[in-house]
């Protein structure tokens, strides 16, 4: 990981974070997408020298297309080489109140927003709440191009559309055109997500593992979790027990969940040394069925709130 200092004017109090933010000795302090609550939390982040890895901005993580990797003047393609096929505006089964993925064209916001369905009329248009941005309306203009990403519990859909009306009253919506080109996947049966989530970790396989190890959950799934840590967990095989947060709507949720060891790899093995990072291939054991319910709820907000961490 290279790092590099962020200044006080790239932190903004309320605005997701565009990338992590790490301690000068690689330790975590906020995960990508997480919010800075107030000044106090922000001095405290100031007072730990934040940096973050400068890795982000060369090498972006690739999205699929069903996920946005248009241009501002593009539709979908026709043809693809990554699984994804078109489909009728009836198969995504919107309904009034449903969540939408907005992208604005990129020269206004590279954020994408959160809005409602408000309702369609067949071949006519779509209606859809404004986004907002830190309290005040995104300034987008007529006549300009968005894209729309909508997620069932099977498939994830996209599809482009261009602002065909701005209305106030009685409320902020948008009037969009009906859209003519919808491109879907079918998401895997155990969609992951990419995630920051500090765990810890002890090993009840091993006699000698008496302290609990600090870990990173770097993905996970409703099955299973991608573990990175500095030093190694255990060996392929061994039982794992794993602490760690999620937030489910708002809401902190703790979770103490059993895990076997599948896989072990590291990124560089040339490298070596203290600074390379361990990655562990976990498969989750035994799960309660409370477990598995908040985990695939969890999974299913961030394929809402932030389709681009969908594996």
């Amino acid at each position: 990981m290279s790092l590099a200092p962020v200044d006080r004017e790239q932190l903004d109090i309320g605005t997701p974070l565009p990338w992590s933010l790490f301690d000068p000795q690689q330790n975590p302090i906020l995960a990508r997408g997480e919010v800075i609550r107030n000044p106090e939390h922000l001095l405290a982040i100031l007072e730990r020298s934040p940096c973050r890895d400068s890795s982000e901005d060369a090498a972006p993580d690739p999205e699929p297309l069903v996920e946005g990797n248009w241009g501002d003047d593009e539709t979908p393609p026709d043809t693809d080489q990554t699984g994804e096929t078109s489909f009728p505006f009836e198969e995504m089964r919107l309904k009034v109140g449903d969540r939408l993925q907005l992208q604005p064209p990129h020269h206004l916001s590279t954020e994408r927003f959160i809005v409602k369905l408000v309702g369609y009329v067949t071949n006519t248009s779509l209606l859809v709440t404004a986004p907002y941005v830190n309290g005040l309306r995104l300034p987008l203009l007529g006549n300009e191009k968005i894209v729309l990403r909508a997620f069932t519990a099977q498939n994830a859909f996209a599809f482009s559309g261009v602002i065909n009306k701005i209305c106030k009253l009685p409320f902020d919506y948008l009037h969009l055109s009906f859209p003519t080109e919808i491109r879907g996947a079918v998401v895997r049966k155990a969609p992951r997500v990419n995630t920051r989530i500090i765990a810890t970790i002890a090993n009840v396989s091993r006699d000698d593992a008496s302290q609990n190890a600090p870990g990173i959950v770097a993905n996970i799934s409703a099955s299973g979790a991608r573990v990175d840590a500095r030093q190694k967990l255990g060996e392929v095989g061994d039982d794992l027990k794993l602490f760690f947060r999620i937030h489910l709507h708002d809401i902190a949720t703790y979770l103490s969940t059993d895990a076997v060891i599948r896989s072990l790899f590291v990124d560089d093995p040339a490298a070596g040394g203290e600074s390379s990072l361990i990655h562990h291939g976990l498969e989750f054991k035994d799960l309660q069925p409370n477990e598995g319910m908040i985990l695939k709820s969890f999974i299913y907000q961030q394929m809402i709130e932030r389709p681009g961490a969908l594996i």
